[in-house]
């Protein structure tokens, strides 16, 4: 990408777009253009068929989504299925409608089968059944990397996709209900703290292991894939490193600074047993991640202490 070239980076209020602006910046490109909401229902297709025929974007970053934990996308499986989907197809299908350079679609590892080989590599994909918990959001991400990988082969298009793990960091929503693991946690040890409970319960039985990679670190490779790998393949972005949610639950507590008990509730789900990426490909083509864990949950608990309205959704 010329460091000049029209960037539009849809979804750039939610925690991945935000890093990636962060990231192009950082980097020296001036000619970056967002939208909110507000002014681009992106699951209007007129309105993006209007906004790309206008603005012309070279290269698009797709990292808007409809996105949650296990409970919002368990009890709202239609919606997070109807509003990804749309949105994916009108974004990519006016980008290509209108000449776009290059696109790179932002999914999620739950595209993953369920019970995947560990750890998990880029062509697993649609070997066995899915993780029935977010199945809805995982059959709408697979819908949006195939189309891309569709126009490629039938138009040419140089259109890519990267399947990031769990991720986390600043701009991370603090739900108590729909947010992610990650900054759930914070969020509750951090309660748990100022009113002095003397427990705190987590769902599940703490066993499913997981990966964790720092938003920002994401970002990089955003930008890096997008300056140096074209293919149909997805590429897998994480660490390549796993922890129990036992383990990561005390690792967020000691950083929050909560000292009480942590009580398990296993009649909740716990998810996928363990979803670890094979990050291979990403560090053949010359990348790795910089944020480990520790630092990069200190950075987030700030963020959280620092933004009390995204602790207020």
């Amino acid at each position: 990408m010329e460091k000049n070239a029209k960037i539009y980076v849809a979804g750039h209020r939610g925690m991945v777009g935000s890093a990636i602006v962060r990231e192009l910046e950082r980097q020296g490109y001036t000619n970056i253009i967002t939208r909110t909401h507000k002014e681009l229902d992106l699951t209007r297709q007129d309105q993006v068929e209007e906004f790309f025929a206008k603005e012309k974007p070279e290269y698009v970053f797709l990292a808007a989504a409809k996105v949650g934990g296990i409970m919002g996308n368990a009890t709202a499986k239609a919606d997070f299925m109807y509003d990804n989907m749309i949105l994916e197809m009108n974004v990519i299908h006016a980008a290509w409608q209108n000449g776009c350079k290059k696109l790179e679609f932002l999914g999620s590892s739950c595209i993953y089968p369920r019970m995947a080989p560990q750890p998990m590599t880029e062509k697993v994909l649609l070997t066995s059944e899915l993780e029935k918990t977010n199945e809805a959001y995982a059959l709408a991400k697979i819908s949006g990397l195939k189309y891309c990988e569709y126009l490629n082969g039938q138009y040419g298009t140089d259109y890519i996709s990267v399947m990031p793990t769990n991720l986390y960091g600043p701009n991370d929503n603090y739900h108590p209900e729909h947010s992610h693991v990650l900054p759930a946690l914070i969020r509750r040890f951090h309660e748990a703290k100022e009113q002095n409970l003397p427990f705190v319960t987590c769902w599940g039985d703490g066993s499913p292991l997981r990966e964790f990679l720092y938003v920002d670190d994401l970002a990089n490779l955003c930008v890096f894939l997008m300056n140096n790998y074209s293919g149909d393949e997805t590429v897998n972005a994480g660490t390549g490193k796993e922890l129990t949610i036992k383990e990561l639950t005390e690792k967020v507590a000691k950083i929050v600074g909560y000292e009480g008990e942590i009580r398990w509730d296993s009649t909740k789900p716990n998810g996928t047993p363990r979803k670890l990426l094979d990050v291979s490909k990403a560090t053949n083509l010359g990348w790795t991640y910089k944020t480990e864990l520790d630092e990069g949950i200190k950075l987030t608990y700030e963020d959280f202490l620092n933004n009390p309205m995204r602790a207020e959704r």
